[in-house]
Formats: structure tokens, sequence, C-alpha cells
């Protein structure tokens, strides 16, 4: 079987980079992929475009910022919870937005979780390492 990777939704080159080297700190192996917009988020679920050759294994989890070109990060959970392919796919605002309103139209998406980027490096990656090391070592999701 193959190992589910964690896929990344970030436009912010310096969030990415930390994003991707907190989860490998914290000893997640699960592959990690990273797209820089929501159209290419939605292109890489649905295997389209560039993706359409992608092997057949949905996400483990999804961290999703809600300010994206191109597809803004509420549209791109709408897509995901409107798809049966995709429905149940487990998906975490990671963002810095403390607005209320984005907060509650996450949840009423069907969000899992919804996060706000620390300011510091430090706290930036321990709360990326936390969130890797509940999503794929602790829970259980389900198989999609």
């Amino acid at each position: 079987m193959n190992v589910r990777p964690i896929l990344i939704v970030e436009d912010n080159e310096d969030d990415a980079t930390l994003t991707k080297r907190s989860l490998r700190k914290s000893q997640v192996r699960n592959p990690i992929e990273h797209v820089w917009d929501g159209a290419e988020a939605l292109d890489y679920l649905h295997r389209r475009g560039a993706y359409a050759d992608r092997p057949d294994i949905n996400p483990i989890v999804i961290l999703l910022d809600l300010k994206l070109p191109k597809v803004g990060g509420l549209e791109v959970l709408e897509q995901i919870r409107g798809n049966s392919a995709t429905r149940h796919l487990p998906v975490v605002i990671l963002t810095t937005s403390s607005e209320q309103e984005d907060r509650l139209r996450s949840y009423e998406l069907g969000v899992n979780s919804y996060v706000r980027k620390p300011i510091g490096f430090g706290p930036f990656a321990d709360v990326v390492a936390h969130l890797g090391v509940y999503w794929v070592l602790v829970n259980d999701p389900l198989e999609t």
C-alpha cells in the first residue's frame, strides 16, 4: 500500500518552506505535495491538467491557506466538500486570518480544523509539527 501524501496549499514561499521543514523535523515520513494556488489544488485533487497522471492516492490531510490566488481557500473547501470523491478528506485551514467570518464559514463548509499561523519561526514550526503528528500519526482517517 502506498503512503498517502500531505497536500500543502500555500502561496507564500516562506510559509510553504517552513511548513515542509517542520513536518520533516517532526518525523512525519509521508510524501509532501505543495501547490501554489486554489486552482492548482483543485487540479491536483481531481487529477486534471498537470496532475492527470498522478497516483490514485488522496492526501491524508490538506493544509489549506485561505488567501490564495486564482481560487480562494473557502471556495476550494466548498468544492472539496461538494464532491463525493473528496468529501471526506481531512482539511485543516492554516491561515493568518483571525476574522470571525472566515472561521464561521470554514466550519459551515465542513473544515476539520481552523488554525491561525503563529507569528515567529519557532511558534509556527511547533504548530505545524503538532498538526503533522496528529493528522498523520494519531488521527484514523477514512480510506478515500
